[in-house]
C-alpha cells in the first residue's frame, strides 16, 4: 500500500478515515475519498475496506506509466471491487488512461472497477449523520434488542424510539443500528427526520 503525503500547493487536503468496519484509519488523500470511505463503510455487505491497495504499471509509448487506485472492498459474497474516485470534470486524458489500464487489471483478477465522483448531498447528509452514531459508545445491547423488536414491521423513527424506552436515551442506539445495517430507512431520497420509516433489515448485529 502506498502511503498518503501532504506537500504545499496541492489542491486537496489530505485526511484519515476511521473505518468502523475495520477499526482502523484510512488514509484518504480529499475529503471526497474520505465521504466515499464513509459510504462503503456503511455498506453492510462490505467486509472489507482498504485504501491506496496496490500500485499498478503498465508499458505505453511514453515509457512505463504507473498508477494507484483509491480503494479496494470485499463483499460478504467474497467479490472485490477496486475504486477510484475522481469527478468527471476533473478526468484528464492522462486520468482516463489510467482508469481503463486499471480496468483491464482488475478484469483479468477477478474484481470488478468502480469509477464514482460526486454523491448526493441527501445521501451524504444522511450517512454523515449516522456515521456520528457508529462509534461503540453508542452500543446498548438491551435497547438495540427492545428497538429490534420494536421495528418488526416498518414504523415511523421517534414512534420505534418511544416504543422501546425513553427517546433521548434510545436515539443514539437507534442510530447506530442504522449505521449498521441492522435497521433500515431510506436514505437516498429524503433528508431523514422524526416520521421516516425504519424497519428491521433481518441482518444480525454482533456486540463490540
Amino acid at each position: 500500500m502506498r502511503k498518503v503525503r501532504a506537500y504545499g500547493g496541492q489542491r486537496s487536503v489530505t485526511r484519515d478515515y476511521w473505518s468502523t468496519t475495520m477499526r482502523r484509519a484510512l488514509a484518504c488523500e480529499s475529503r471526497l475519498e474520505r465521504d466515499h470511505a464513509m459510504l462503503m463503510d456503511f455498506d453492510p455487505q462490505v467486509t472489507g475496506l482498504v485504501s491506496q491497495p496496490f500500485r499498478l504499471f503498465w508499458p505505453t509509448r511514453r515509457g512505463r506509466l504507473g498508477h494507484v487506485p483509491d480503494f479496494f472492498f470485499r463483499l460478504a459474497d467474497g467479490t472485490g471491487t477496486v475504486v477510484d474516485v475522481r469527478p468527471d470534470d476533473r478526468i484528464e486524458l492522462d486520468d482516463a488512461e489510467a482508469f481503463a489500464a486499471t480496468e483491464r487489471v482488475c478484469e483479468l483478477a477477478g474484481w470488478s472497477f468502480r469509477r464514482v465522483g460526486m454523491i448526493s448531498p441527501v445521501l451524504l447528509a444522511n450517512v454523515r449523520w449516522l456515521r456520528g452514531y457508529g462509534h461503540p459508545r453508542c452500543w446498548r445491547q438491551e435497547t438495540a434488542g427492545r428497538l429490534l423488536e420494536a421495528f418488526g414491521e416498518p414504523r415511523p423513527l421517534f414512534a420505534g424510539a418511544e416504543a422501546a424506552g425513553d427517546r433521548v436515551a434510545v436515539l443514539p442506539v437507534l442510530y447506530h443500528l442504522l449505521w449498521r445495517g441492522a435497521l433500515v430507512t431510506e436514505v437516498e431520497s429524503q433528508v431523514m427526520g422524526p416520521n421516516c420509516m425504519v424497519r428491521r433489515s433481518g441482518t444480525g448485529v454482533e456486540p463490540w
